[in-house]
């Protein structure tokens, strides 16, 4: 009989042992690439999973094979509750590897809480090094308050904290090796994400800014050499400069899409387990959870939305729908 803590593996026999949580559509900044600064239709609090309906969810994939959570949002941290939630997700045995992902905008006054619920690994947005350029992408003029949160992660022990920046053509383009830089002269692990075709609202008409491109701009601060990936690694491709402190990665779902590898599954703020980033195919594991239903009928949802993980990269296959918004989704 197969151990249950294999059961999530799908018919490309990727393990799908890493599960992504929004725990909020909410966020405090409109970023271009995101949230469109356009009316939205937020979910209403009825809708929104509690917080301990995620956590016997959370132990349902434990059971079944997960060992890697991410809590993300929206902005996870504007959610009331937030830390005492995340001291509850850190407790629950067979969580191998917890993270955070966040803007930063409140970090700092959040940061203690969250080093105590144990969690180190921190990946926080920052697409540019200038505030008026900043509150261009984000809609607020915060990054002071962003760069403080930053620096007091780092000061404060959180290891890897990796800065996530998005490449956006004709935006912060001209800024690329200034950011590369960073991880020459500190210890943070710096990601170029090339930026998705998802949703309404692109950043610009231009063409998309791919990683080979952004290698080849931040050429001048020297070679690159290939970094071993961890066992906690995602889809990065990660390298060094010479005597970095640091490192960079890249994130190419476009250029080189990593789907043969994804071992991810991701559970919406409202309740559905989505086995793609670029399908709004899922599964609802909310209503039978609010009907009572008992943990085995729970487990028949995780492992529907296993059987429906697509084989590949799901834009070019018409049968799948495309989601409206990241910000929807939990990135």
């Amino acid at each position: 009989m197969t151990p249950a803590r294999d059961l999530l593996i799908d018919g490309c026999h990727r393990r799908l042992n890493y599960l992504r949580i929004s725990i909020t559509d909410r966020c405090n900044l409109s970023c271009l690439y995101c949230n469109p600064r356009i009316k939205t239709q937020k979910l209403l609090h009825k809708n929104i999973l509690r917080y301990e309906e995620i956590l016997r969810i959370i132990r349902i994939g434990v059971r079944l094979g997960i060992t890697k959570v991410r809590i993300t949002g929206g902005e996870p941290l504007v959610r009331k509750g937030c830390c005492d939630f995340l001291d509850q997700v850190a407790g629950i045995d067979g969580i191998e590897d917890i993270s955070l992902t966040t803007n930063g905008v409140l970090l700092q006054a959040h940061i203690d809480r969250i080093m105590a619920a144990g969690i180190r690994r921190l990946n926080i947005s920052i697409d540019t090094l200038d505030r008026r350029k900043y509150e261009k992408i984000t809609g607020a003029d915060v990054f002071d308050q962003v760069w403080e949160g930053i620096w007091t992660a780092l000061e404060k022990g959180c290891n890897p904290v990796k800065l996530n920046v998005v490449a956006l053509r004709g935006i912060n383009d001209d800024e690329l090796t200034a950011l590369a830089k960073l991880s020459i002269d500190y210890p943070f692990h710096v990601r170029f994400i090339e930026c998705m075709p998802i949703g309404r609202t692109l950043p610009s008409d231009d063409p998309p800014l791919l990683s080979p491109e952004i290698r080849s701009r931040i050429r001048e601060l020297g070679e690159l050499h290939a970094v071993n990936k961890d066992i906690y690694d995602g889809p990065a491709q990660r390298f060094k400069f010479d005597n970095a402190l640091g490192e960079v990665g890249f994130i190419s779902p476009l250029s080189r899409h990593f789907c043969a590898t994804c071992n991810r599954l991701r559970l919406t703020a409202d309740g559905h387990i989505l086995s793609c980033l670029l399908s709004n195919v899922c599964e609802d594991i909310k209503t039978p959870l609010r009907l009572g239903l008992l943990d085995e009928s729970l487990t028949d949802v995780f492992l529907a939305a296993v059987k429906r993980k697509p084989a590949g990269r799901p834009d070019v296959l018409p049968a799948l729908v495309q989601p409206e918004q990241m910000n929807a989704i939990g990135g």
